[in-house]
C-alpha cells in the first residue's frame, strides 16, 4: 500500500490560503508559517504529519498528496476542515 509523508497549513478561509501561497512563492519558510497561522495542532511541528498511509486523510487532501507533484505546494485545497496548502516530502508507491 502506497505510503507518503507531506506537511500542511490549514485555515479558514481561501483568502488566506492564497495569501500565505504568495508568501511561500516568495521564499518565506513553510514551517515557520504553518507554526504561526496553521488551525491544525500540527502546525506546532510545522505542519508536518509524519508517514500515512493513501486513504488515511479526507479524499481531497490524498487526491494532492498521492497524485500531484512532489515537493511542490499545492492549494487551496478545500475539506470539511477548511482550505489546506499541501508539500508531499516523499511518496512511496
Amino acid at each position: 500500500m502506497a505510503t507518503a509523508c507531506a506537511r500542511h497549513i490549514l485555515v479558514k478561509t481561501r483568502e488566506e490560503a492564497e495569501r500565505l501561497k504568495k508568501q511561500i512563492d516568495k521564499g518565506a519558510d513553510f514551517g515557520q508559517l504553518a507554526k504561526k497561522h496553521s488551525e491544525c495542532p500540527s502546525g506546532k511541528k510545522g505542519g508536518d504529519l509524519g508517514e500515512f498511509r493513501q486513504g488515511q486523510m479526507v479524499r481531497p487532501f490524498d487526491q494532492v498528496v498521492f497524485k500531484k507533484e512532489i515537493l511542490k505546494v499545492h492549494g487551496p485545497v478545500k475539506t470539511q476542515f477548511g482550505f489546506h496548502l499541501i508539500q508531499t516530502l516523499y511518496r512511496n508507491d
